[in-house]
């Protein structure tokens, strides 16, 4: 779907800028009726704090910008599967639909490891899906396998 591919990018983008100040490179942004209204990206270590992640970042964003804490006609775009505490933000925010460029087989809550998005028994579940272009899924997970790569070469000099 083109649309996705282009929010994606978007989100690609601020990973980029998470990558730049030497964080995990994970990006997102929300869209509400075919427009961005909020972008996150991960500053957990430039932050000094556990919450600075991108989902969480745009979140706040979203909420603000909406004027409530509930995001049910949004669609979430994430450069990688959202942890747990990111996952449960996202199921009690109400965003309707979570597009990924990449799954994560460690700590992946929409599917991956748990599907917190879609638990049986909470008052809302997200729709799940992982972008459809393998160039995209692709550069999403080369974002952060040369991030990793990097930080384990820079660890063993």
């Amino acid at each position: 779907m083109y649309r996705d591919d282009y929010f994606l990018k978007e989100a690609v983008k601020q990973a980029k800028k998470a990558l730049s100040i030497g964080d995990v490179p994970i990006g997102c942004v929300i869209v509400f009726e075919d427009k961005i209204i909020a972008r996150g990206y991960n500053r957990r270590n430039k932050d000094k704090s556990t919450l600075s992640h991108a989902e969480i970042i745009a979140i706040k964003k979203a909420c603000k910008k909406m004027g409530d804490w509930r995001l049910e006609d949004c669609t979430m775009y994430i450069t990688l599967e959202p942890c747990p505490m990111c996952a449960g933000a996202i199921v009690q925010s109400r965003i309707k639909r979570a597009v990924l460029g990449a799954m994560n087989p460690k700590a992946g809550c929409a599917g991956s490891v748990l599907n917190i998005l879609q638990t049986d028994g909470f008052n809302h579940k997200t729709e799940v899906e992982l972008i459809s272009s393998e160039s995209l899924q692709n550069e999403c997970s080369l974002l952060l396998s040369s991030f990793f790569k990097s930080l384990r070469q820079t660890k063993s000099q």
